[in-house]
């Protein structure tokens, strides 16, 4: 439970570090709250048996999700999108949007890597209640390109408005709102419509969702990351099948290495799938500059 643990504690400090700071008991509330989420579902992911353990990631983004999308974005009227954290930050504005990209999606992943990708994201949440969670087509080489495009256009819209017409938004209003609702139903489409068209639950976040382009620069540095042990490895292969990712996990256990691939997620199926015990989450510091070893088609 070292795990679950480190991750709670690590929110709850933040969120009173930043209530203490400012007087302004929503940040402990905030970070308390998330940080007992995704504690709570990883310490069920570690309770349950095998063929049960993904419920406990689930609940983790049930729990996260629903709070960021539904109370913060859809009844506060605060734009969640990414669009939302450069507007807010261009404008000055400390809010809960700047606040979560900065801490799950650029400062966090130095200590737990892309695992929001896999407890948090509102919408994995519910693309990993479709069907197909063993991708047996393999990745689409170079099709990763597609999600920095989208982040360029995204930061390019909004530079645009913001500088070139003088657009400047308030922090909740009804613009924030409808363009959360809008970007949130293209995301869901188009997550959606790729998952059944490559029969592959995580397509949207393999090759669209320009989220990546953020964290995989600070998640090269991550402290927490998957290990092997190369004598108790009967390269069996089941890791690498059940990976949503299509990381060549065994290549890394057999050069002695952490898994160091910039694409895991932290989702836990690979030491779950483990028979022999080989795999583990560990705390350490290790970079490779080399890309990641993925399995492509």
């Amino acid at each position: 439970m070292r795990v679950p643990a480190v991750i709670m504690l690590a929110f709850w400090a933040l969120g009173i570090a930043l209530w203490l700071k400012t007087g302004v008991w929503f940040f402990f509330l905030n970070f308390a709250y998330i940080g007992t989420s995704v504690g709570a579902g990883m310490g069920l992911y570690r309770l349950l048996p095998k063929r049960k353990k993904h419920w406990g990631r689930k609940l983790a983004q049930l729990l996260v999700g629903i709070y960021m999308l539904g109370l913060l974005g859809f009844l506060a009227h605060e734009n969640m999108q990414i669009e939302g954290f450069w507007f807010y930050l261009f404008g000055g504005f400390f809010a809960g949007s700047v606040i979560h990209y900065l801490v799950a999606k650029i400062i966090g992943p130095l200590l737990f890597g892309r695992a929001w990708c896999s407890w948090s994201c509102w919408t994995a949440m519910v693309l990993d209640f479709l069907p197909f969670t063993r991708n047996d087509s393999l990745r689409v080489p170079r099709a990763g390109l597609i999600r920095y495009v989208h982040f360029a256009i995204s930061f390019g819209i909004v530079a645009l408005l913001f500088f070139g017409f003088g657009y400047r938004p308030r922090r909740y209003n009804a613009m924030a709102f409808w363009w959360l609702m809008a970007g949130t139903a293209l995301y869901y489409v188009t997550a959606v419509v790729l998952a059944f068209e490559m029969r592959d639950n995580r397509a949207f976040c393999k090759y669209v969702c320009p989220i990546p382009a953020l964290q995989k620069i600070t998640s090269r540095f991550s402290l927490l990351k998957i290990a092997g042990d190369p004598a108790k490895c009967t390269d069996c292969g089941s890791c690498s099948i059940v990976c949503p990712m299509d990381i060549r996990i065994p290549d890394y256990v057999r050069s002695g290495r952490r898994v160091l691939a910039t694409e895991c997620i932290l989702c836990f199926s690979c030491t779950n799938a483990c028979a022999s015990g080989a795999l583990h989450t560990s705390f350490g510091f290790d970079v490779d500059f080399r890309g990641s070893l993925l399995r492509f088609r």
